[in-house]
């Protein structure tokens, strides 16, 4: 399972609503921070539904609000752009929603980023976050690790432009996924070392288990274990969120890996 959400650095020293928004997203406070934001602008709207999406994938809850926000988006968008990105809100939810088993909506996933793709001009910020789950659909629904491979290169070039820190970690991280299933141990260690890093520099609290539970995979005991208690440590404290990493978390070793957020 493969997941990620919205793209973002993290920091908002200059506005305290952005900066507010961010603490509470980065501790799975999903809920928290979408009631700070007033949807009446297509940028606020769009927002809050990344919000909404980005909790969803990690609780496995939440589609309806998530969905009512969307719709708000949609309504709200007005340029070629604004359409684009609400497109690639609803692509990467019907996504997630296919990826959880809560319904197949793998054919709407596709739909939605193609005409994203259509919208969104090749020189917009936000055309990297689109090529990463692109990328997504390509490895998880397509079962195609090379086109995968592509778009998240195309992604992690984009990140590296912008720059965007927070989504560098997930490209990082989705590249070492497919190095680690092709055998290529150094790698594999390299890239989740990278992408572990950036999300403890950027206090991304709730992404830092995964990260420390996919590193530890490329590494000897007793590191291994030790990463993967840390791990636990933090998905304890958050609650038991993300909800899909328990099974990541167990004693033993696990057999294989995917890459999740």
């Amino acid at each position: 399972m493969a997941h990620t959400a919205m793209s973002g650095n993290g920091t908002a020293a200059d506005d305290p609503l952005q900066t507010a928004v961010w603490r509470l997203r980065s501790r799975a406070c999903w809920a928290d921070a979408a009631a700070l934001i007033e949807p009446t602008t297509p940028a606020a709207a769009l927002q809050r539904t990344e919000l909404l999406v980005e909790r969803c994938l990690y609780t496995e809850a939440g589609w309806e609000e998530a969905e009512d926000a969307l719709r708000t988006a949609e309504a709200l968008a007005h340029t070629d752009e604004e359409r684009g990105a609400a497109a690639c809100e609803r692509g990467y939810l019907a996504y997630s929603a296919t990826l959880h088993g809560v319904r197949d909506r793998a054919d709407e996933a596709r739909a939605a980023l193609g005409r994203a793709a259509a919208l969104i001009p090749p020189g917009s910020p936000r055309r990297a976050l689109l090529d990463f789950r692109r990328g997504l659909i390509a490895e998880n629904l397509g079962r195609s690790p090379q086109a995968a491979r592509a778009a998240y290169r195309r992604a992690h070039a984009g990140a590296l432009a912008q720059p965007d820190r927070l989504l560098l970690s997930f490209t990082w991280r989705h590249l070492a996924g497919l190095a680690l299933r092709d055998g290529e141990l150094a790698e594999a260690r390299h890239g989740f070392a990278e992408s572990l890093r950036i999300r403890e520099e950027l206090g991304y609290l709730v992404g830092t288990a995964p990260a420390l539970v996919s590193l530890a995979d490329t590494e000897s005991e007793p590191e291994a274990s030790r990463l993967r208690e840390e791990a636990r440590r933090l998905f304890r404290l958050l609650g038991g969120v993300p909800t899909w990493l328990a099974r990541h978390l167990t004693p033993l070793p696990p057999t294989t890996r995917t890459a999740t957020a």
